[in-house]
Parts: C-alpha cells; sequence; structure tokens
C-alpha cells in the first residue's frame, strides 16, 4: 500500500496540479494561436508574397520536374518539402509574437494593479514615539 499512498500524493502535490493545468490552457491557447495564424495571418502573408503558399514549394530529389507537390508525390518521387520548413518558421516567430504580445499585456496589468493597491499603512510617528516614551518609563520606574 505504500507505493500507491505515495503515488497518489505525488500526484497531488501542488507543482503537478500546476504543472498539469498549465498543460492543458497551453494546448487551448495553442489552438487560438494555430487559427490566428492560418485563417488570419497567412492569408495576409500570401497577399503579401503574390498568393505563395509556402507548403508547396519542394525540390524533387529524383530530377523530375512536377507541376504540384502532389503529383510529385504521385510519382513516388522523393521530395524535400522546404516550403513545410519557410511555414513552421513563420509559424513559430507568429506563435512567438503572439505569446510575446499576451505577456506584455499581462505585465501591464499586473502593474496597473500593484499601483492601485494601497500602499500598507504603519503606526504613525507619534504612536511609534509614544511607544518608547512608555518602555523608556517602564525601564525607569
Amino acid at each position: 500500500m505504500g507505493f500507491f499512498k505515495d503515488f497518489k500524493s505525488f500526484l497531488l502535490k501542488g507543482d503537478i496540479v500546476s504543472l498539469a493545468t498549465a498543460v492543458v490552457i497551453g494546448g487551448a491557447f495553442n489552438k487560438i494561436v494555430g487559427s490566428a495564424v492560418a485563417d488570419i495571418i497567412m492569408p495576409v502573408v500570401g497577399i503579401l508574397t503574390g498568393g505563395t503558399d509556402f507548403t508547396q514549394k519542394f525540390i524533387a530529389l529524383d530530377g523530375g520536374e512536377y507541376a504540384t507537390l502532389a503529383a510529385a508525390q504521385e510519382a513516388g518521387a522523393a521530395v524535400m518539402t522546404y516550403g513545410n520548413l519557410i511555414q513552421a518558421i513563420i509559424n513559430f516567430i507568429i506563435v512567438g509574437l503572439f505569446i510575446f504580445v499576451v505577456l506584455k499585456a499581462y505585465e501591464k496589468s499586473k502593474k496597473k494593479e500593484e499601483a492601485a493597491a494601497p500602499a500598507p499603512t504603519g503606526p504613525t510617528q507619534e504612536e511609534l514615539l509614544s511607544e518608547i516614551r512608555d518602555l523608556l518609563k517602564k525601564q525607569n520606574s
């Protein structure tokens, strides 16, 4: 029974629960970012690059000429799809930008919360001096 008890305590540690929560939220955030990249940003990039679909960029390693990636794959040619790498790099940069913007906004909101929070108040100077005076009176008597 000791193994299962230890395993249960391991699973219920705060760090594990926090990590699991972060993974789930990260997965959901990934879908949002993926949609923003595929549905909003890449069409704009496509327009800026003259309608280029990077995922269709390839080099046929057999030396043949193929009109499309699908045609090369259908012919059984070995292909190097360098366009997928370009697409992945663009996605990485955009995801990094998205995360940067979200974290900057989060930090900015935290600073506003900290600035809005009242400063902790302590005893006034008069109260402190009164306490010192009272302590000195007790010591002298």
